[in-house]
């Protein structure tokens, strides 16, 4: 009786134990999916860049006398400085788990400070710097700092296949701060809706007004479409700005993408209208050729680039060699705007500009 009595005992406290290992362990499992990672990544790029028919030097000799002139570059963001030179660090600290999570995003160089322009010299550093909290597999919200949702090209040049930047890019938002919700209604369509500060005041608001932000998104194997909108008063005028933007790509073969932004921009009279298109065809595994052809019109009272009513044509042919996590860009590109804008070696002055840049990004 005894011996049947600790047979029944051991074999209970046998189950015990191993249900009790498997409750452990799933719990260890489950804490582990929901534990959140830390992650470190980001990018350092420089380059060359010169000009075929433009002034490539910041001093000349004008009547004997030493005068400091301005290059001449392309009126697009970054990449516009004469000679070797160099982009940006880009640092990006995620803490990231299945429900919360955050990023810290901060670039240290030129590039970096002309993409947080409107932050405090001391903080100019700061490119995002936001918290997420995932609801459920429909429903994400973001608080804080972010990237635009608008437009093809984004700051950090890992992500470009271009290394210098369209005007679309360039005079359209770069980051937001303020609460987005980002929707999933399947497993193709999404949509976002946010309130935020004026465009670029990503510290904190000036001027106590808002602007709203609106995506409807399409996405499948072979690529994806975006539908975006702004509006809202940036400045303490009540002239609110309305952007309209598509932006959407498209594998066609195993080899050849092809991409399209259109965008338009309208503050009371202000603004612009463009449309590039982004043919990319992969040669081998290492390299590939792209394209941006980009038309740009200002506003016949309101042009703020070249000038009223001027309209800028811009080819830019990149070369992209991969190497590792190295990327070497050997890029050819020539502007011709309707007004005589750049200034060449004579100091005369021409409608067009055809330059070279050599970049070379690494990415991490």
């Amino acid at each position: 009786m005894k011996a049947i009595t600790f047979s029944k005992l051991k074999y209970l406290f046998l189950f015990s134990l191993i249900m009790s290992t498997f409750t452990t362990s799933a719990q260890e499992e489950e804490e582990e999916e929901e534990t959140p990672k830390f992650s470190l990544s980001g990018s350092v790029d420089a380059y060359f860049r010169t000009n075929f028919n433009g002034l490539n030097k910041s001093e000349v000799i004008v009547g004997g006398d030493q005068v400091s002139m301005t290059p001449a570059a392309p009126a697009t963001s970054f990449a516009n400085d004469p000679g070797f030179a160099f982009g940006m660090a880009n640092l990006i600290a995620a803490y990231e788990g299945d429900k919360v999570g955050f990023v810290a995003d901060l670039v240290f160089g030129p590039r970096g400070e002309d993409a947080v322009f409107l932050s405090a010299p001391a903080n100019n550093i700061v490119n995002q710097l936001y918290v997420y909290y995932q609801v459920n597999d429909a429903l994400r919200f973001t608080f804080g700092n972010f990237n635009t949702f608008l437009g093809y090209e984004v700051i950090s040049p890992a992500a470009n296949f271009n290394y210098s930047t369209s005007y679309m890019f360039s005079y359209g938002p770069f980051s937001h701060t303020g609460l987005k919700a980002d929707f999933s209604f399947d497993e193709n369509w999404t949509g976002m809706l946010a309130v935020m500060n004026p465009t670029d005041y990503t510290e904190f608001n000036p001027i106590g007004k808002y602007s709203f932000g609106a995506q409807l998104g399409y996405s499948n194997d072979s690529g994806s479409a975006y539908l975006n909108l702004l509006y809202g008063e940036q400045s303490l005028s009540d002239e609110a700005l309305f952007q309209i933007d598509l932006t959407t790509g498209w594998n066609l073969t195993e080899t050849f993408y092809l991409g399209l932004n259109t965008t338009y921009q309208d503050t009371d009279g202000t603004g612009f209208y463009g449309a590039a298109i982004y043919p990319q065809v992969s040669l081998s595994e290492s390299f590939g050729l792209g394209l941006r052809a980009e038309y740009f019109k200002e506003s016949e009272d309101g042009g703020f680039v070249y000038g009223d009513d001027t309209s800028t044509t811009a080819f830019t042919l990149t070369g992209n060699y991969t190497v590792g996590s190295l990327m070497i860009k050997p890029e050819l590109r020539l502007d011709s705007v309707s007004e005589d804008v750049f200034l060449t070696d004579n100091l005369d002055m021409t409608d067009n500009l055809a330059s070279f840049v050599l970049a070379a990004v690494y990415a991490f």
